[in-house]
Order: structure tokens, then C-alpha cells, then sequence
């Protein structure tokens, strides 16, 4: 089955950004998880990504998206923003739970302070608030939630106050975290995801220049290659941008990113979702994001 270009783009506001995959347990369906930007909307300066839904996007086979809805995340008044959620299945209390970045009201600049809210839900739907994470800090966003070795979790997260580093917490339970600090000191990034491929755990993170790609033997240490992924324009359709903020979606031994791009130069806000094959050739990560990807998810 072929994969097209664009791979997703969102019918209401035409903005979905910051996009993650996960599988439905109860019917093996696939469902993309992502921030909605208002794009086509006539807002002020950087109004477009405030206010903001988490977008849901539906498929049977991963090739073939259609739009499902928005989530309802509201806990108080008002109309806040939502972004960059992360979504994970825990099999001993057969319950997902959700990560979600949120910040207060409508900027028309870069701005607000920012917390990371916690949702439970049974059937990826309808989600119930149980509380928020700061860290100690105001300005964290973007978690990713990985299960170690020992069963214990991990989050990583961006903190705007440590440098824009990702950073991480530990959990037993995914309901109580302890802080443990930077995960990297390179440089500022966003948006990390971590995922475990060909016998290895590996790291990637938006740097605003295409992916930084880490990979570790342990889940602990991560070091850096020294090459980046997703950095030159694509030819695709809507592919003509760096690639940004990115899940990997694995199944058997493949892996597929799935980042957004602006593709647009005349509709600079307009952002799509695309899909890419990595692969592993002398130790080094990649994707050729021209290649055709031929693939069925339900295989």
C-alpha cells in the first residue's frame, strides 16, 4: 500500500502540527494525536497556535487518514491552549494516559506560562483531568513517555528555563513523578520523542534546523551522531520544508517518523503532516523523506 503526500492535513483549521501515533488495543485501529493549529484563521502575529484543541485523526491501515474530531480537555474557563500531546497504553490498569502541554488563554506573541496535564481515558475519547506537572518550573511542554527496561517510566520534556534542554522524570505508576534533571546540554531543542529500534533506544529532537538524533544502549546515556535527519527540503507534495517536531511509529522491524512541515511560503501558518521510512545503515539513523514508503500497518 502506497503512503501519500501529505500524509494528513487537518479539514477545519488546517494546522495539525506536533503529530503522534498510537494503536487502539480493543479494535487495532490507528489513531494520530495533534496539536490544531487555527492556520486559516485571520488572527494576529502568532495568535494561530494559542487556543489551540487536540485534533484526532482515524486509520485502519496507517496509509489512510480522516478526521475524527477535537478532544474536550477544558478543566477551567476560558479558551486555552493545548499542544504536542503524548499518548500511552499502561496494560496492567488497561487505561491510556495522556501528557499534554497547556497553557492559559490566547498570546498573540510568544508567551505564558506552561504546565504539563495529566488525562486518563478507556477508549481514547473521553479523557478525565487528574492533576498537573510543573517540575518546579513554569515553562515546561512537549512529554514523552517511554516504559525502561526495569518497568519503571521515563518522561522527557522541554524546560524553557533550563536552557530550552530536555529534561526527564521518573515515575513507578505514571501518576507520581520525580524530577532528575537534563537529559541534554548541547543545545536548545523541543519536542523530544524517544523509541526503542533495531536494538537500541534512540532520542530525536526538533532543533529548528530538522531532527537531532541521540541513541543510547541503556535508556540512560544518550550520545549524539553527528548527523541530523529531516534538514533539506523534500520533493513530495507539501514535503518542501524541514521536518519538525516528530513521532516514530514501530511495527516489527520497520519504523516511520512522522513529523509536520510549512509547506507553504504564501500561507506561512498552513503546516501538514508527512511520513518517512528510518533506516540504519553503519550505525548512523536516517530517512530518505523522497523515497515512496510502501507499507500496511495491520501486517
Amino acid at each position: 500500500m502506497k503512503i501519500k503526500a501529505p500524509l494528513y492535513r487537518d479539514p477545519i483549521y488546517d494546522g495539525a502540527a506536533d503529530p503522534m501515533v498510537i494503536r487502539k488495543e480493543s479494535d487495532g485501529k490507528f489513531y494520530m494525536f495533534y496539536t490544531q493549529r487555527r492556520a486559516n484563521q485571520q488572527v494576529e502575529n502568532v495568535s494561530f497556535c494559542y487556543g489551540t484543541k487536540i485534533g484526532v485523526a482515524e486509520s485502519d491501515d496507517g496509509a489512510n487518514w480522516h478526521y475524527r474530531g477535537a478532544l474536550d480537555l477544558d478543566f477551567e474557563f476560558g479558551h486555552n491552549t493545548f499542544w504536542a500531546p503524548e499518548v500511552i497504553y499502561n496494560p496492567e490498569e488497561k487505561l491510556y494516559h495522556m501528557y499534554v502541554s497547556y497553557i492559559v488563554g490566547v498570546y498573540s506573541d510568544w508567551g505564558g506560562n506552561a504546565s504539563i496535564e495529566h488525562y486518563t481515558s478507556t477508549d481514547l475519547f473521553y479523557w478525565d483531568h487528574v492533576g498537573g506537572l510543573s517540575f518546579g518550573s513554569a515553562r515546561i511542554i512537549d512529554p514523552c513517555c517511554f516504559r525502561l527496561p526495569n518497568g519503571k517510566w521515563r518522561m522527557w520534556f522541554k524546560d524553557e528555563r533550563q536552557y530550552s534542554n530536555t529534561c526527564y522524570a521518573d515515575s513507578d505508576d505514571l501518576y507520581e513523578w520525580t524530577y532528575r534533571g537534563m537529559a541534554t546540554q548541547d543545545q536548545p531543542q523541543e519536542g523530544p520523542n524517544v523509541f526503542e529500534f533495531a536494538g537500541k533506544y534512540w532520542m530525536i529532537a526538533d532543533i529548528w534546523a530538522g531532527l537531532a538524533v541521540y541513541s543510547s544502549d541503556d535508556c540512560e546515556n544518550f550520545s549524539r551522531q553527528t548527523s541530523n535527519i529531516l534538514v533539506e527540503n523534500g520533493t513530495r507534495p507539501d514535503d518542501n520544508h524541514k521536518g519538525g517536531h516528530a513521532d516514530v511509529f514501530v511495527t516489527g522491524e520497520r519504523a516511520f517518523i512522522i513529523y509536520f512541515t510549512h509547506p507553504d511560503a504564501s500561507i506561512p501558518t498552513r503546516s501538514s503532516v508527512q511520513m518517512a521510512e528510518l533506516k540504519i545503515e553503519n550505525g548512523i539513523l536516517n530517512c530518505d523523506r523522497n523515497q515512496e514508503i510502501d507499507c500496511d500497518w495491520r501486517c
